[in-house]
């Protein structure tokens, strides 16, 4: 299946996107023998930005089948963290060029995680993922050194002051005059461990506009995200990858990430 592009969506927006791609050299070496943690997984959802500092990039989606990647999503404008991108705490090794992602820093989690769970305002959405509906009581903690550091918890569980100083309700609706950036999203499990300063909080969730950024997750418009949401299933293993151009160019043979040459 595939989308196209809404009408809403600010073309040259998408146009100067998606020349990020077209630009990226495809590798054709041997990819190397070594084990990826996500080696099993059959769906990701993989988003390209220009270079580290760039607020915007590009998402497609693919599944993996015995004939290798193919494209089941086409090419979406997304908005990122407004500082750019950052290497974050997932499933690769940790990579020594470009900046490490830190609490505070604007950027978004470069590298492969697990998707984890979808969460949003409604009772329930139409999704094989595990979905959890927030409360105006579920918040995020942001906060460094908290015991709830990168988890989102129920305040009438863990108590007010656990969650007080917090800058993430998940009811962004009820707390924020109206927001539905979180209306639906899912979890990008980056720091799932919860190491002190690395980083929080990181989804993929609606955008405000095609020119808001972030303040480190991935925005696109809702029909998209229903889409991706309505694909994914558990059994698939699911990954986020996000990678600044370069990066990719030189990391995709090793780490068996789709050829970019051909797709729409």
């Amino acid at each position: 299946m595939t989308f196209s592009v809404r009408r809403f969506v600010n073309r040259r927006f998408l146009a100067a996107a998606l020349a990020v791609v077209a630009a990226a050299p495809l590798v054709t070496a041997q990819a190397a023998s070594e084990t990826l943690a996500w080696q099993s997984s059959r769906q990701m959802v993989l988003v390209i930005t220009p270079d580290w500092n760039a607020d915007h990039g590009v998402l497609r989606a693919y599944e993996r089948n015995g004939e290798g990647w193919k494209p089941v999503v086409k090419a979406q404008a997304v908005t990122v963290g407004r500082a750019g991108s950052a290497w974050g705490i997932g499933l690769n090794e940790p990579q020594g060029d470009g900046p490490q992602k830190h609490e505070g820093d604007g950027r978004a989690a470069a590298g492969v995680y697990r998707v984890g769970a979808v969460f949003g305002y409604a009772a329930k959405i139409a999704t094989h993922m595990p979905y959890e509906a927030m409360q105006d009581t579920d918040w995020c903690v942001d906060v460094d050194g908290s015991p709830y550091y990168n988890q989102i918890v129920d305040s009438k569980k863990v108590g007010e002051k656990a969650v007080e100083g917090s800058s993430e309700p998940m009811r962004r609706d009820l707390h924020l005059d109206g927001d539905q950036r979180y209306k639906i999203g899912f979890v990008i499990e980056h720091n799932a461990k919860g190491k002190p300063g690395g980083g929080s909080c990181i989804f993929a969730h609606l955008w405000k506009s095609p020119t808001d950024a972030t303040a480190g997750c991935t925005a696109m418009p809702e029909p998209v995200m229903q889409q991706l949401l309505a694909w994914m299933k558990p059994e698939e293993q699911p990954v986020f990858v996000l990678l600044p151009q370069s990066e990719y160019a030189r990391l995709q043979a090793t780490w068996h990430l789709p050829a970019l040459g051909s797709q729409p």
